[in-house]
């Protein structure tokens, strides 16, 4: 199982718009080329990062622009604007045999430790922010 590309695709997108602030209109079609998909993909990755206030989008040719300054956006921000997860990462199938002691524990027993790791995901996420992955990319460019 994998998260959806959409993750990687917005932060790729919002550190675009960050990096070439003041140099380059990004819009949608400036974007694709650097994250190599179609303009599309990235005007549906816009609209979810607008909605969660994370950028500002000028129609027509103006671009986008963060919706706060990047060290106050988090790759969990990130994560929830453009992941469709609602409550529990993990899901469980509906209706395990309460009759097999396999089936009438599972999700309690296995629920516990599903909650930890998504709780660990989310808080790795949280402690990263835009500004902390573009002193990254300055990094590995000077390098």
């Amino acid at each position: 199982m994998k998260i959806a590309a959409r993750f990687p695709i917005a932060v790729h997108t919002l550190l675009c718009i960050d990096y070439f602030e003041g140099q380059e209109r990004t819009t949608s079609e400036f974007i694709a080329g650097s994250v190599n998909v179609n303009p599309v993909i990235i005007r549906q990755v816009l609209q979810k990062l607008k909605a969660a206030e994370l950028v500002e989008v000028e129609r027509g040719v103006g671009g986008a622009r963060l919706g706060r300054p990047a060290d106050q956006i988090s790759l969990l921000d990130v994560f929830n604007a453009v992941e469709a997860v609602d409550g529990s990462l993990f899901g469980f199938h509906e209706t395990p045999n309460p009759e097999c002691p396999v089936g009438r524990t599972i999700q309690p027993v296995l629920g516990t430790h599903l909650d930890t790791a998504q709780r660990a995901l989310e808080d790795s996420l949280a402690r990263v922010t835009l500004a902390d992955l573009l002193a990254e990319v300055a990094d590995k460019n000077a390098a």
